[in-house]
């Protein structure tokens, strides 16, 4: 390990007149009562089931499969909107949970409601062959072709299945973003085709007015979500603050460094840290938005992200000519210097990884030995941004530390095979003897991230003060 060594500084902090307005943190309590929503419409669809003669209708076998298909299709129907809500990006929810967690409950949310539909499918075409001589697949085929909104019910299925399977890991590994996001947009579709068939037809739907009104509400809150904050708020602030390119910078040979300027960006409510989706008007493939993080800390002029170029995408960022204008959507995550709990922090990134931490770093207040920079990486030429990294430490009051070398194969460990001898949580304390009492931010690989941050709790730093986003889909 070694200590990179400083040159002179020079003076990187903005104007007070341009600085950016400071964007307070939703609070952690909005999480737990987003969650209290979810829990609470899951359990009313189950009352409903209840109120409905749920646990009485079992008084033959094709009634009692019929009776669990509704409470499995009442269960993957509200889940199927709760899903919808998570993926309309609603900024405080989206603040309040951050990427990582929110990408979790996502996939719980997504897979579990999946699997009832599944479930609730195969259940309630079974109930219904018990009580005729049709047989299985000629009563799905006749409740297909008779039943109202069926048909859409099924054109809806078969796009969740397209949903589902490339979300499955190995199947994500073999999809570009670009075509993995394209076809993740088809649940909006699924959604919208596999509910309406229950909002016309299912009786717990219909049963009273509490019900009705529920379902439509739920379904119309869905709806709205998504027309306000994945197409309305995008096309608002792109059309607001009118961002154009003006300078690509080739910080290595296979880095690059886009500088994007725009009108009133002082009002954009960004942290340094935080990412946008971008799309840049440039012609063939400007409609495929990418997730790039802020490298610089907003300064109301301008904005700055840093992309390594590992497909056709990033590597197009060096193509790009300055006046290309420029649609946003977010600032999304919670990777930003408003959520620390103490007033030292440890920023710790591997290749790309740094440029959130390098904006953060920006934003964080100067105190002696206020913050520490550990920067991983296969080999030396892979450093970015190093004189930015030691003159805004130096600035800070802080230090930066490069850990070099190539990735340890005989065990999981975040650090080179260089340092074999000297276990994660030890590296850590070395580096940072008193770790357990600073915030520690961790951005880089997902595999790379997840030793950093088991090492950062041995080593004593609570739950609350690990801060992490992942960019992996």
């Amino acid at each position: 390990m070694t200590s990179l060594a400083l040159p002179e500084s020079r003076d990187l902090s903005v104007p007070a007149s341009s600085q950016q307005h400071a964007v307070a943190p939703t609070p952690r309590w909005w999480r737990d009562a987003s969650a209290v929503f979810a829990w609470g419409a899951t359990l009313f669809v189950v009352a409903l089931w209840v109120a409905g003669g749920g646990l009485t209708a079992f008084g033959s076998l094709g009634e009692g499969v019929t009776n669990v298909g509704r409470l499995t299709g009442l269960v993957a129907s509200v889940l199927m909107l709760l899903q919808v809500l998570l993926m309309a990006r609603v900024p405080f929810v989206e603040q309040a949970w951050g990427q990582d967690e929110l990408a979790r409950v996502h996939r719980l949310v997504g897979f579990t409601s999946f699997n009832l539909m599944v479930a609730h499918i195969v259940l309630t075409t079974v109930g219904y062959s018990a009580g005729t001589d049709l047989g299985v697949i000629a009563t799905f085929v006749d409740q297909v072709l008779h039943s109202p909104g069926m048909l859409l019910a099924l054109a809806g299925a078969v796009a969740l299945v397209m949903v589902v399977v490339t979300s499955v890991k190995k199947a994500r590994s073999k999809l570009r973003y670009e075509s993995w996001h394209l076809l993740h947009l088809y649940a909006y579709l699924g959604a919208g085709l596999a509910l309406p068939h229950q909002l016309w037809t299912g009786q717990d739907f219909k049963a009273n007015l509490a019900a009705t009104v529920f379902w439509w509400g739920l379904y119309a809150l869905a709806l709205v979500a998504v027309l306000v904050y994945r197409v309305a708020l995008p096309l608002i602030r792109s059309s607001r603050h009118r961002l154009v390119v003006s300078e690509v910078v080739a910080e290595s040979p296979s880095v690059t460094s886009v500088v994007m300027t725009g009108r009133r960006l002082d009002r954009l409510p960004v942290r340094a840290g935080q990412f946008f989706q971008w799309r840049f008007l440039d012609g063939p493939g400007w409609t495929r938005g990418n997730p790039y993080s802020l490298s610089a800390a907003p300064d109301g002029r301008s904005l700055r992200i840093t992309a390594e170029g590992v497909g056709a995408s990033s590597a197009r960022l060096a193509t790009l000519r300055p006046g290309t204008k420029v649609l946003v959507e977010g600032p999304y995550g919670r990777l930003h210097a408003g959520v620390r709990t103490s007033d030292k922090a440890v920023l710790i990134g591997a290749g790309i990884g740094i440029t959130p931490l390098r904006a953060i770093l920006e934003e964080l207040p100067a105190s002696p030995d206020g913050v520490v920079v550990i920067y991983r990486v296969g080999r030396q030429s892979d450093i970015v941004l190093a004189d930015e990294l030691l003159d805004l430490a130096r600035a800070k009051g802080g230090r930066v530390v490069a850990v070099v070398g190539h990735r340890n194969r005989e065990r999981v460990s975040w650090l080179p095979v260089e340092s074999r001898h000297v276990t994660d949580v030890e590296a850590l304390r070395r580096i940072v003897p008193d770790i357990a009492e600073r915030d520690v931010y961790v951005c880089g690989n997902p595999a790379w991230m997840d030793t950093v941050i088991a090492a950062a709790h041995e080593a004593g730093v609570p739950h609350g003060a690990v801060h992490s986003e992942r960019f992996s889909y």
